[in-house]
């Protein structure tokens, strides 16, 4: 007899069925998909290695049982503490604290802002004079001089600006526990978020925390995406993740997930950062105005986390200032050699010296700066890390000596697994110092990557670092100048599931014991913290060259990163621009993509277009797989040579005003390349610009990212601008339409702006754009003082039209005084449309 019991359960069973059929069917596509890649050996060891991982998780993974739903419940009190209080609430507790230079932290369940991989040392200090106070309706509230944090009766959490708008409304929170009563998601944590040990306010409970936004707001962030800046509307996950190829728009996630969101709206600009490094998802609506008050539909983040502690960092203020406190919160970032802000090369395949040799002296002889060289894994033997193929490099040190004396260094790649195999030493040196990842068994877990099956070592431990640091005086000796980490998400070649490590493997995640569901994304970071430990300690006299495919909140510290494998296109021209735009808002301020894409063979219109974008980015690199095309400019014909010639003198030339930049992004968290609506986030319509850049605070860039354009549209932002090739000024905020042909793309001045850059007879020169009437200007200038740790000598200068010319001062301590460099002024005397020259005034 039918009932809708049986029903239910027949229907389950029927989707089971399908799910399991789907699950198979992907299953086999896939297969054939790493086949393919892979080769039929190592094809079918990734196979038998997923396959294995998925065991492991089976067996060392708790089923999740019947759960049940809590939210915080009643307020029931209050206590105060330093730079705010505790709120207490019937079934949960919520920490809030307000720390000197204004950022806001909260945590639920007790949970404070240490343990973190984000923030740099203890955190920074309490503000004494934020103070809790009650609220109406029973709710309380924090008050500090740049931000109010109220806190209603049921556990939403608002923020406002001192004069009372709204910025943030976060709902209160719901979690998801075991219905045994067991408290997964309290971490056996205490209520004032304070002192080591496990994460307080974590565990394996599922947390969801839905926040409300101004209807005009915009989102930008959640680390390197491929569509934007500007996020739109769906869902974005928080799990560094190796695509399986090439990438382009939409594909999502990529290598570096962080949940660090910008919010940019008429009300004000404010960063939210969610300390937890579990996997998560994050779902965006943009808002919608109406016709009035009362008719907006609220902006929309919603946040949920597979497990870890519900806390919470926001910033508020301008977007300079929020990325300066949050450089101030999670570690300022490196500044690289001199050197690497030049031309870069690199290919998967160049296979011996000769090559090697062979691309040095085609730019030698074509009069085409080099900067570096960069060697990928066919110089390994047997794709092992930390080794070289004698066979095709039979004398590496002397090879890079001799390119160093050209002005050529070379760089290393640095694959985080390690080849499973007795007798080669870094594995048994690992074995022996129990550096790799262990399942729950405390058997070794091994995937399988380029060298075959292979460990893992483990960066959340300290001793694995420093044992991992001690292997980088191979490069060194070597003749490398510098490493670029890949494969560390980490990757684990599989047809199915996410291509890395069970998720029950074990880590020491600083001695607190855990799993790779916390571990995975802060896998990358941890390993750039061991290559810059290492490196730093190893030639102390230097900084360190290092950039990393994956990492996390805070990685600026150690590095930058690259696009990692952009697909070669018109599309991922325009997502290499995303990427760099988005990971400069995360507080990650170098980075570039693969010039050119990394699959295929790109044209030589877009090659070139790709070039003249990649010589304003801070990472200015062609790369290509081993069976795509070249990346040389001249393997693209004659007229495409002269277009990159021109991009490679021009980069050249602003290499000084890069070296000023990478010190300024180290000083206050700017980033390099910056959205146009960084100096007016209330200019809605810059706000939606996502096809033009800021290269500092100087120059307006705009790139050609489509096919068959010689003129494009560019939006201005407010003041005065000039066109780079022509001198011609115009006046924002206005959309002009400037020419755009094969040998260049646009480039403005801002009036009033000092670029230093490198003059004619090589020596640093400083190019003053004429203010506009009535106006005045200036800039900073920062030497470049060498490859050490001197400490960066920041020259400030002011401009001022004077009588129909310009004069530039230079701002001393001991008052004003003539400039130390010589000045060549632009743009002196005109208006919109008119002509150029000028110079400068005693």
């Amino acid at each position: 007899m039918w009932s809708p019991a049986k029903g239910e359960r027949r229907l389950n069973t029927a989707r089971g069925r399908w799910r399991r059929w789907q699950a198979d069917a992907m299953d086999g596509r896939g297969l054939v998909r790493t086949l393919r890649s892979l080769g039929t050996v190592r094809g079918w060891r990734a196979a038998r290695s997923g396959w294995r991982m998925r065991r492991i998780d089976a067996q060392g993974l708790p089923a999740r049982g019947p759960q049940r739903a809590r939210v915080p419940g009643e307020v029931t009190g209050a206590e105060p503490l330093p730079g705010g209080g505790v709120v207490r609430f019937a079934r949960s507790s919520l920490v809030i604290r307000v720390v000197v230079g204004g950022a806001v932290f909260w945590g639920w369940d007790g949970a404070g802002p240490e343990p973190s991989y984000a923030l740099t040392g203890a955190g920074p200090e309490p503000d004494s004079r934020a103070a809790l106070e009650p609220d109406k309706d029973g709710g309380w509230r924090v008050v500090s001089e740049r931000v109010t944090v109220l806190v209603s009766r049921q556990g939403a959490v608002e923020v406002r600006t001192p004069g009372g708008v709204v910025l943030r409304r976060d709902l209160p929170p719901r979690w998801w526990e075991p219905v045994d009563g067991a408290d997964e998601g309290r971490g056996g944590g205490g209520t004032d978020g304070v002192g080591g040990g496990p994460v307080r306010g974590g565990g394996t409970a599922r947390w969801t925390l839905r926040t409300e936004v101004p209807a005009d707001a915009r989102f930008f962030g959640l680390g390197g995406r491929s569509s934007g800046p500007r996020l739109r509307d769906g869902v974005h996950r928080l799990w560094n993740t190796d695509p399986r190829g090439p990438f382009g728009p939409g594909d999502d996630p990529l290598y570096i997930t962080m949940p660090v969101l910008l919010v940019v709206a008429d009300a004000g600009t404010h960063l939210a950062f969610h300390d937890n490094s579990w996997d998560g998802r994050v779902t965006l609506r943009e808002g919608e105005e109406g016709a009035g008050s009362g008719h907006d539909r609220v902006g929309v983040c919603e946040v949920r986390m597979e497990g870890g502690p519900l806390r919470c960092w926001v910033i508020v203020g301008k977007p300079s200032r929020v990325l300066s406190r949050w450089a101030k919160l999670t570690g300022a970032p490196a500044v690289p050699p001199a050197w690497a802000l030049g031309p870069q090369h690199a290919r998967w395949g160049f296979g011996s010296e000769a090559e090697v040799r062979r691309i040095v002296a085609g730019y030698r002889e074509r009069e085409l700066p080099l900067s570096a060289l960069h060697l990928d894994i066919d110089h390994y033997d047997g794709h092992r890390v930390f080794t070289v193929d004698r066979e095709r490099f039979p004398a590496l040190p002397r090879l890079a000596r001799e390119l160093r004396e050209q002005g050529v260094r070379l760089v290393s790649i640095v694959d985080t697994a390690v080849k499973a195999e007795h007798g080669f030493g870094v594995y048994d040196s690992g074995v022996a110092a129990d550096a790799f990842v262990r399942d729950g068994r405390g058997r070794e877990v091994r995937g399988v990557v380029w060298p075959g099956w292979c460990a893992y070592p483990d960066f959340t431990d300290p001793e694995v670092r420093r044992w991992w640091g001690e292997l980088y005086a191979e490069r060194l000796e070597q003749g490398f100048s510098g490493v670029w980490h890949d494969m560390n998400e980490p990757v684990s070649f599989s047809p199915v599931g996410d291509r890395t490590l069970p998720r029950s493997a074990r880590h020491s995640l600083e001695g607190r014991g855990g799993d790779h569901r916390e571990a995975h994304n802060v896998y990358g970071l941890t390993m750039a913290r061991a290559g810059y430990e290492g490196l730093r300690s190893l030639r102390p006299e230097e900084r360190p060259f290092l950039f990393s495919r994956s990492g996390w909140a805070g990685m600026q510290r150690y590095g930058g990163t690259w696009s990692g494998d952009v697909a070669t296109g018109w599309p991922g021209l325009r997502a290499s621009l995303s990427l760099v735009l988005g990971l400069g808002l995360c507080g990650v301020p170098y980075s570039g993509p693969d010039i050119g894409g990394f699959d295929g063979n790109p044209s030589p219109e877009l090659f070139v277009r790709w070039f003249q974008l990649g010589a304003f980015l801070p990472l200015f690199r062609t790369h290509a797989a081993i069976d795509a095309g070249r990346r040389e400019p001249w393997e693209f014909g004659p007229q495409a040579l002269e277009c990159a010639r021109v991009a490679l003198a021009e980069r050249e030339r602003l290499r000084p005003y890069l070296v000023t930049l990478a010190h300024l992004a180290r000083l206050t968290g700017a980033p390099y390349v910056r959205p146009v609506w960084w100096g007016a986030p209330d200019d809605r319509p810059l706000r939606d610009c996502e096809d033009a850049f800021l290269l500092g605070d100087a120059l307006l860039v705009a790139p050609v990212l489509e096919p068959g354009v010689e003129r494009r549209a560019v939006r201005l932002p407010r003041g005065r601008w000039y066109d780079t090739a022509t001198e011609r000024a115009y006046d924002g905020p206005a959309t002009v339409t400037l020419d755009a042909p094969p040998a260049r793309i646009p480039v403005l001045a801002r009036a009033g702006s000092v670029i230093p850059v490198r003059g004619p007879d090589g020596g640093l020169e400083l190019e003053v754009w004429a203010p506009a009437g009535g106006r005045r200007g200036g800039g900073l200038v920062v030497p470049d003082a060498g490859d050490g740790w001197e400490r960066a000598e920041v020259e400030r200068y002011t401009v001022r039209l004077v009588d129909g010319g310009v004069r530039v001062k230079q701002v001393r301590t001991d008052g004003s005084g003539h400039p130390r460099w010589p000045v060549r002024v632009r743009g002196l005397g005109l208006v919109p449309g008119g002509g150029s020259g000028g110079t400068a005034l005693p």
